[in-house]
């Protein structure tokens, strides 16, 4: 007597981190990049500090990246962290840049107005208005990173 075997295709990571990342990961990246937005603007427009030109080329690449990842959310546009990852990527290079030069670990360029090395902020002896740039291109960038990588998992085997 033959005994009918059925064959069950199992999602290879259905449940999972994978899909976590997938359906929660942008909103988390937009969280980072108001949070640093909203932080850059209550530093210059409320407090008064005169960003430097580093500083004005981080928001150039910081403030655009909160309406590309509103506008991936809403049309959940699994092609969002292509969109997103050029530019954290960029800005988390020239933040990186910015804050070497107020550790002194390369020499100051020179900047217009504001020297770029000045520290406005000093909270617990380390963390800077750059290092706090460098942390939210860091996060952003890992989880577009993720997302890219969640996408790729969900994709249904051939």
């Amino acid at each position: 007597m033959k005994t009918a075997t059925k064959s069950v295709t199992v999602p290879r990571t259905s449940g999972t981190l994978a899909e976590l990342t997938q359906n929660y990961g942008p909103y988390l990246a937009l969280v980072v990049a108001l949070t640093a937005m909203l932080g850059s603007l209550y530093y210059s427009e409320i407090v008064g500090f005169i960003p430097c030109t580093l500083c004005w080329y981080q928001r150039v690449l910081m403030y655009p990246l909160n309406f590309i990842i509103i506008v991936g959310i809403l049309k959940r546009d699994e092609y969002l962290p292509l969109y997103v990852l050029p530019m954290s990527v960029i800005g988390l290079l020239m933040s990186g840049y910015h804050y070497s030069l107020q550790l002194g670990l390369l020499p100051d360029t020179g900047c217009t107005i504001v020297s770029c090395s000045a520290r406005y902020v000093n909270y617990f002896g380390f963390i800077t208005i750059p290092a706090m740039a460098l942390t939210a291109f860091i996060l952003i960038t890992v989880i577009m990173a993720a997302v890219k990588w969640s996408y790729s998992q969900l994709e249904p085997e051939a």
